[in-house]
């Protein structure tokens, strides 16, 4: 975790254990997008005495910082991932509220071309696609029963 310390401090935070257990949760997790409750669970699952207040005012503190982003998907709930300097958009299965993530140049020519018609010049954005799995068995689906 010494690098992660060196990037809290480049950045005008202390690195508190708490910052540097979310930090490096959130660099290891196969989970790409974390609500604060899964980081909270997770950290509780560790044997870490966290609340969750702290890791809502942490994640809050790193999207400031621009370590994180925040996005809100179809729960209205507020997910976090890392900034990692690429930009790609989302799509979010209305059904098993799976995530992927896409980048797709042409969609993004097209939505720089719209708002230069319009007077506009882009400053950032995000796309959310919602949509319904055509899958007939999609292994993320929640069963019932």
């Amino acid at each position: 975790m010494p690098d992660n310390s060196k990037n809290l401090k480049s950045i005008g935070l202390k690195a508190t254990y708490p910052r540097l257990k979310i930090l490096d949760l959130f660099q290891s997790s196969d989970q790409r997008h974390l609500t604060a409750e899964d980081v909270y669970r997770s950290l509780m699952n560790e044997g870490m005495d966290i609340g969750l207040a702290t890791v809502y005012r942490v994640l809050t503190q790193f999207e400031q910082a621009g370590l994180l982003e925040r996005h809100y998907f179809e729960s209205g709930k507020a997910v976090f991932e890392l900034n990692e300097g690429g930009h790609h958009d989302h799509l979010v299965c209305m059904q098993c509220g799976k995530v992927e993530e896409f980048y797709d140049p042409e969609i993004e020519r097209r939505q720089n071309a719209i708002a230069k018609e319009r007077g506009f010049t882009l400053r950032e954005h995000a796309l959310y696609l919602y949509a319904d799995c055509t899958r007939e068995s999609c292994p993320n689906r929640p069963t019932e029963g």
